[in-house]
């Protein structure tokens, strides 16, 4: 049986953790993991590689190992990790926070996507780049400065990658608010810093966050369906599972 490919950073945990699950049910899979923290999973199917990509520079000496060859079904590069960072507003903001946001969220994903379409270019399988955004990317958000940026500069370094590579499919998908350590994190935010504060507790405390696990199951439909997504901006809460 011929074997795909997955390269899915910020493996070990949220949401990276539910798409992991996700497809080591399926033994054609084989996954690269890429996160700071090792599962230590005893999976055939899973390489586990740690990686601070808020070090960027280790990120680039190790990009050689993170694509091998093969001879790929179809090979799927899924950059999930992300970083929150300060929340805080413009003016308050700490410059090493913002180095290691801009580092996470912009560089390491777009270092993965130049990697991904420099080494596959060329391959006969089914390619797809999905990288993990957010509403905030197209939504300004008080105290969110760096979140928000950040996620916008890569939602168009998808788009300009999609306009340039047409054999390749590409996503910048929304996943909606997911209940993640990420929104613990948000929920312990200065109020006077964040004025939504109050709203975002009251997602948790009224049962409105998805789980990883659901918004993980609509992604990798969409990934699996890939025809019949078209845009390359996408939002899970715009579509269902079929029953």
């Amino acid at each position: 049986m011929q074997k795909s490919l997955l390269i899915l950073t910020g493996h070990s945990k949220g949401l990276g953790r539910a798409i992991l699950d996700a497809y080591l049910q399926h033994d054609e899979f084989e996954i690269i993991g890429i996160s700071r923290t090792k599962l230590g999973l005893a999976n055939p199917n899973l390489t586990e590689i740690s990686i601070d990509f808020g070090e960027i520079d280790l990120l680039e000496t190790e990009l050689p190992k993170l694509f091998p060859s093969g001879d790929y079904k179809e090979i799927i590069l899924v950059n999930n990790a992300g970083l929150i960072g300060e929340i805080k507003p413009v003016g308050k903001l700490q410059l090493d926070s913002l180095r290691i946001q801009l580092n996470v969220n912009v560089l390491a994903p777009m270092y993965l996507m130049n990697a991904f379409v420099s080494t596959f270019k060329n391959s006969a399988a089914q390619r797809i780049i999905c990288n993990i955004s957010s509403g905030a990317a197209s939504k300004p958000v008080e105290g969110w400065g760096g979140y928000c940026s950040t996620k916008a500069a890569l939602a168009m370094f998808t788009q300009v990658a999609a306009k340039e590579n047409e054999e390749i499919r590409f996503f910048s998908v929304a996943p909606g608010i997911v209940d993640t350590r990420m929104q613990g994190e948000i929920r312990q935010a200065d109020g006077l810093d964040f004025p939504q504060i109050e709203r975002f507790k009251n997602y948790k405390e009224n049962g409105d966050l998805a789980s990883p696990e659901s918004v993980a199951s609509k992604i990798k439909y969409m990934l699996e369906n890939e025809s019949g997504f078209q845009e390359v901006i996408q939002d899970v809460r715009s579509f269902e599972l079929p029953m």
